[in-house]
This record gives structure tokens, C-alpha cells and sequence, in this order.
């Protein structure tokens, strides 16, 4: 009996051990600014993710002309942010070779184009705010949120450097950046926005076309209603 008591024991550990160590690596995601509704905050974040992102992430189900749903013009399009493309009507694709990715990163960079949907903002917003310097990794960077990351931190001219507390798992600003804390979290913020918007472009015009279709159907609903009334007022 005592036996088959130590064996369940050993089984329900086993079981639990995936969750007590997700439980030790849990982060806390900051709420992500995102405001659909912002141009201004969408074409600062388009500017930062053609300029930034582009270089190593594609982002195939996007299309340059898409931008004009944010307030930027097809000559403002083809002047600042065409980059790698030809045409306006192109996808968002990246120059680097896959396989030369993988031999740099060791993983080929994924497409971000819906990748505000599949992580979430607050993920991704974190994400963008957690890297540190960690010597042993072969970029020199690692981050808080996704533990071994092979993407180096490519912002961080920007923000600057930070350094990771292993017993409290915070991390300090050990080296200024160009941009206050302040300014730096703002144009996150504006990247994630962006990117939530690339990930779905008509959510907006859907919204609004939802309303129309709710307002129509109460139109219908108070007419069905009266032609119901007048249809039965003399059966009995």
C-alpha cells in the first residue's frame, strides 16, 4: 500500500512539474496603448517598423498601399517608407535571404503581419521593453519576456542597455539610450499600435459596418413588428 502511494506521489510531481515551472518563468505583461483610431500614432509606428523591423521580419499579408487607410498619401508612401518594394500595391517582404537568417540567428525571423494576434499587444509591447544584456547568448542580449531569444535588440541605441536582477527577475537601466524611458515606451507603444493594426487592417471599417447592420436590423425589427400588428388585428 505504501508503495502505491509513493508511486502516485512521484506521478502527480511529475505532472505538476510543466506548471510550477511556467509558474517560476511568468511575466507581467503592461497594458499595450493601442488606439486604432490614433493616425498620428499608427504612421509614427509604421515608421518605426519599415525602418526597424523590416530589415530581418517580413510582413507578407501587408501592403504598402494599406498605409493610406492611416492618413498617409501614395507619394508620401513612395517617398519615405518604399524601401523594399517596387510598387505600392507590393507586400511588405524583407531582402535577407532565409537561409542566411538562419545561419546568422540560427531561426529564420518570422512574418509579423499577424503577429499582434497571435501573441497579443501586451505581449508584444512587453516584449519590445524587456531585452537585457546576457553575455552568454550568442547575440549578447536575451529578454525577460522570451527567455533565449535569438533576435538581438535592435533598439537598443535607443533605449539603452539593461541588466537583469536574477532574484527579484526586474530589470535596471544600466546605460541611457537616446530616448528617455519615457519616449522610448511612447514609440513602442506607437510600434505596437501599428502592428496591431497591420494584423487587422479592416477591423476598423468592420466595426463601423457592424453599427450600420445593428441599426438596421432594430429598423427591421420595430416594421416587422408593426406589419405584424396591422396583419393580425382582425383575426381573432
Amino acid at each position: 500500500m505504501m508503495k502505491i502511494q509513493m508511486i502516485k506521489k512521484a506521478v502527480f510531481v511529475l505532472v505538476m512539474l510543466p506548471t510550477l515551472a511556467f509558474a517560476n518563468v511568468e511575466v507581467h505583461l503592461d497594458k499595450a496603448p493601442i488606439d486604432p483610431s490614433d493616425q498620428a500614432s499608427l504612421q509614427r509606428g509604421a515608421r518605426t517598423f519599415i525602418n526597424n523591423c523590416l530589415n530581418c521580419h517580413s510582413a507578407s499579408y501587408m501592403r504598402y498601399n494599406r498605409l493610406q487607410d492611416i492618413g498617409l498619401t501614395e507619394k508620401q508612401i513612395k517617398e519615405n517608407l518604399l524601401f523594399t518594394a517596387e510598387k505600392v500595391g507590393d507586400p511588405m517582404t524583407t531582402a535577407m535571404n532565409k537561409k542566411d537568417a538562419k545561419k546568422w540567428f540560427g531561426v529564420a525571423p518570422p512574418d509579423l503581419s499577424v503577429e499582434v494576434r497571435a501573441r497579443g499587444a501586451d505581449w508584444v509591447y512587453t516584449y519590445m521593453r524587456s531585452f537585457y544584456r546576457d553575455e552568454t547568448r550568442p547575440s549578447g542580449w536575451n529578454n525577460l519576456v522570451f527567455d533565449k531569444v535569438a533576435m538581438p535588440h535592435v533598439l537598443y541605441e535607443l533605449q539603452g542597455e539593461q541588466a537583469l536582477n536574477h532574484e527579484t527577475h526586474t530589470l535596471t537601466l544600466t546605460k541611457s539610450g537616446k530616448l528617455s524611458v519615457e519616449e522610448y515606451d511612447a514609440l513602442v507603444g506607437d510600434l505596437t499600435n501599428f502592428m496591431a493594426y497591420m494584423a487587422e487592417p479592416a477591423k476598423q471599417q468592420r466595426n463601423r459596418l457592424g453599427w450600420f447592420v445593428l441599426l438596421f436590423l432594430g429598423v427591421l425589427l420595430v416594421l416587422t413588428y408593426k406589419l405584424k400588428k396591422a396583419y393580425w388585428k382582425d383575426i381573432h
